[in-house]
């Protein structure tokens, strides 16, 4: 019996955050035809577009009008998936179709009045002020509601339908799926170690550096271990904050240009706009004891390969379990070695 290599052999790593199993096939990359690979045409957006429901002074789709503003622009979505209303639950007498009644809002917020610019392509202060309104809108939503869900769609094909740069904030009154599933190895992991699994993570990442991206006195971006996406990022925190708000005046300038350092890299890998899910993960509200917490934000990237060229999550991966051919520790050397000039800059 030979020796196992990650680099070339089949073999699944465990994600402690969800306690669940991702295989990578590194060999499958020795492939000899790895797909057609195309370039995007990148679309030149106006800085002012008249037809936006997001850009200042236009009319959105309930018909209110929005200010001539001149930063950031926060607003309740006109089509809010959640609603801060309580409902009777009926009685059902079947325990397999149970239902909740979840109240909650949602609002959007518009980065900069430009319409042409996403955040990597912002100045650091105008990412900083992006950061002050997810601290400030987590702080609110948190004194009412138990989950504050910071997060970006950029581009078409993550789904967002205005390219105008912009990100949602939802609140809900219950931990959804996936934070709930963090919420149970994170407090399983502080019981049994007496530590913090996160931050153990970090420190064992930012000594090992195989799969770091970038680093700075605040913050560690890595292709994390058990990484689903090809090029999917976490980026954590060096000081114990459980969530946004807690975050110091330095720490949160140090995050917009390690932000900026980061997405630009994304947005060179192809030349491309780089689309993505990006949100940020951190202590529930109402009052619970966060301490197993820490602060940290998933960025899930779907490109494979080119600018057109994606990884699908279909057969095996959603009736099994996820796979990925180009391992962590090759993805973060590649995003690592890239340039932080912007690609549009260059041209």
């Amino acid at each position: 019996m030979s020796p196992l290599s990650i680099s070339d052999h089949p073999h699944r790593r465990l994600n402690p955050l969800t306690g669940e199993w991702v295989l990578n096939s590194p060999h499958r990359t020795k492939r000899p035809w790895q797909g057609k690979e195309e370039s995007a045409a990148l679309a030149e957006l106006p800085r002012y577009d008249r037809d936006c429901y997001l850009c200042p002074g236009n009319k959105r789709a309930n018909g209110e009008i929005n200010p001539d503003y001149r930063n950031t622009f926060v607003f309740e979505n006109d089509f809010s998936a959640l609603l801060d209303e309580s409902y009777e639950i009926p009685q059902n007498s079947h325990p397999l179709l149970r239902i909740a009644a979840p109240r909650g809002l949602c609002r959007v917020v518009c980065f900069s009045p430009r319409h042409d610019l996403t955040l990597p392509e912002l100045e650091t202060d105008e990412i900083r002020q992006v950061i002050d309104i997810w601290a400030d809108q987590v702080e609110e939503l948190k004194q009412q509601f138990q989950w504050v869900q910071v997060f970006e769609n950029k581009g078409a094909l993550m789904g967002c339908s205005n390219p105008h740069p912009h990100c949602q904030i939802w609140a809900i009154d219950t931990i959804p799926n996936e934070p709930a599933k963090e919420h149970r190895s994170l407090k399983a992991y502080q019981q049994q170690n007496n530590s913090n699994l996160l931050i153990d993570y970090q420190r064992l990442e930012s000594e090992k550096g195989e799969r770091t991206i970038i680093e700075n006195e605040h913050w560690l971006a890595v292709v994390p271990f058990w990484a689903i996406w090809p090029f999917e990022s976490l980026i954590l925190p060096k000081r114990h904050v459980r969530d946004l708000p807690e975050l110091n005046s330095v720490e949160r300038l140090s995050l917009a240009g390690f932000m900026k350092r980061l997405l630009t890299r994304y947005d060179n890998l192809f030349n491309t706009h780089f689309p993505y899910s990006l949100g940020w993960h951190g202590a529930p509200g109402m009052d619970e004891n966060g301490d197993h917490w820490l602060l940290h934000a998933h960025i899930y990237p779907p490109l494979l390969r080119s600018a057109t060229i994606r990884k699908f999550m279909v057969g095996f991966e959603t009736m099994a379990e996820p796979q990925r051919d180009l391992t962590p520790e090759q993805a973060a050397e590649r995003l690592r070695l890239l340039s932080e000039i912007h690609f549009k800059q260059k041209t």
